[in-house]
C-alpha cells in the first residue's frame, strides 16, 4: 500500500506494485462476479457436446469390455466357449463402433436445440 508522508512542503510516496497486486487479487475474490458474455457463449457451446461425449465414452467402454470378454472366452475356454466368445466379441466391436455416430447425432440435436440462444447471444456480443 502506498504511504504518504508530509515533510514540510515535500511529499514522499512509498508504493509497492507487488503488494498492490496481492490486494487486488484478494479484492477480486469478494467482488460480485461480472457476467462475461463471451465466457457464457463458450460455456453454451461446450454444453452442446457434453451429452454426446458422455454417451460415446459409455459406449466405447462397454464395447471394449464386451470385446475383451469375447477374446477371453476364445483364448481361455476355447473348447467350451469359442462360438460364444466370437459372438460376444463381434457385439463388442459393434457397440464400440457406434460411439462416434452416436456422439455426432446427439451433438447435432443439442446444437439444434441451443442454436436460437447461442445465435442471439452471439448477435448481442458482436454489436
Amino acid at each position: 500500500m502506498s504511504e504518504l508522508q508530509n515533510e514540510g512542503s515535500n511529499f514522499n510516496v512509498d508504493y509497492s506494485a507487488k503488494q498492490q497486486q496481492e490486494i487486488d487479487g484478494i479484492r477480486k475474490k469478494y467482488l460480485p462476479k461480472e457476467e462475461d458474455k463471451m465466457e457464457l457463449l463458450r460455456q453454451m457451446d461446450k454444453s452442446t457436446e457434453k451429452p454426446g461425449a458422455a454417451m460415446a465414452i459409455v459406449l466405447g467402454i462397454v464395447g471394449s469390455l464386451l470385446l475383451g470378454t469375447g477374446m477371453s472366452c476364445i483364448m481361455v475356454w476355447a473348447d467350451k466357449l469359442f462360438v460364444l466368445g466370437i459372438i460376444v466379441g463381434v457385439i463388442g466391436i459393434g457397440v464400440a463402433s457406434m460411439a462416434y455416430p452416436v456422439y455426432r447425432k446427439m451433438t447435432k440435436k443439442q446444437r439444434e436445440k441451443m442454436a436460437e440462444q447461442i445465435l442471439a447471444l452471439s448477435e448481442e456480443i458482436s454489436l
